[in-house]
């Protein structure tokens, strides 16, 4: 079995989901499962959403990744390999704006990993968004996850909840 590889990348370029699939393959896992969230169309209050723009506290962001990694190698051990790519700047509605794979040798933790990688990326990186409208108008979006959110009751994941389908 190969070494374990965790990978974060910020871009601001289109993400290769090629390039996040080809960084976590091996021989010895069955399993490669992938998430890819996009920027949605939307419509707030009368205004459409045509894009997101996204900033990082970059000197932030790859410790908390591997925060997040170690959390995820803890909860699933058989998780082999961990791959996030993760778009900064202008992201039009329809293009990704995160990508990530997992894989393991079989898909249960592979896709329970990848759940809960995208759920802690959003409640603990320093991401943050920006909506932009129709109207030329925009507002800095809070993640529902996001643990330093003023409206938000976040509570601890339970070793119960890593194992939901």
């Amino acid at each position: 079995m190969s070494k374990p590889r965790d990978v974060f990348k910020l871009s601001r370029d289109w993400l290769s989901i090629q390039e996040v699939v080809d960084a976590v393959s091996s021989p010895s896992c069955g399993a490669i499962s992938v998430f890819i969230g996009t920027t949605r169309e939307d419509v707030v209050e009368d205004r459409k959403v045509i894009g997101l723009e996204y900033e990082a506290y970059d000197s932030m962001v790859q410790s908390e990744f591997t925060k997040l990694c170690a959390d995820i190698r803890e909860r699933w051990p058989a998780v082999s390999h961990i791959c996030v790519h993760h778009r900064l700047g202008w992201v039009k509605v329809g293009e990704a704006s995160v990508a990530m794979a997992i894989s393991s040798p079989h898909r249960e933790d592979a896709q329970q990993a990848v759940h809960f990688c995208i759920r802690q990326l959003k409640a603990a990186v320093p991401i943050w968004k920006k909506e932009v409208y129709d109207t030329q108008e925009s507002i800095w979006k809070e993640n529902a996850e996001c643990l330093w959110a003023g409206h938000n009751e976040q509570r601890p994941i339970t070793s119960s909840e890593n194992h939901k389908d």
